[in-house]
């Protein structure tokens, strides 16, 4: 999940406006998770089911 779309429990603003010391850091903490934090699971699978397909295509044209 991106940080632009959390709403702080403590202050009520968006997390990505970094009003209060919560807001802070959680936004430290999600941008510290790297590209692979944000993708949802859904996407995550799809990317591995992708990735799976590539690979058995390859060995299929190599045999």
């Amino acid at each position: 999940m991106t940080y632009d779309r959390l709403v702080c429990a403590n202050c009520a603003a968006p997390v990505s406006e970094g009003r209060c010391p919560v807001c802070r850091a959680s936004r430290a903490r999600l941008q510290q998770e790297g590209p692979w934090g944000s993708l949802s699971p859904a996407a995550l699978v799809t990317l591995l089911v992708v990735l799976v397909a590539a690979v058995a295509l390859l060995a299929h044209q190599t045999v």
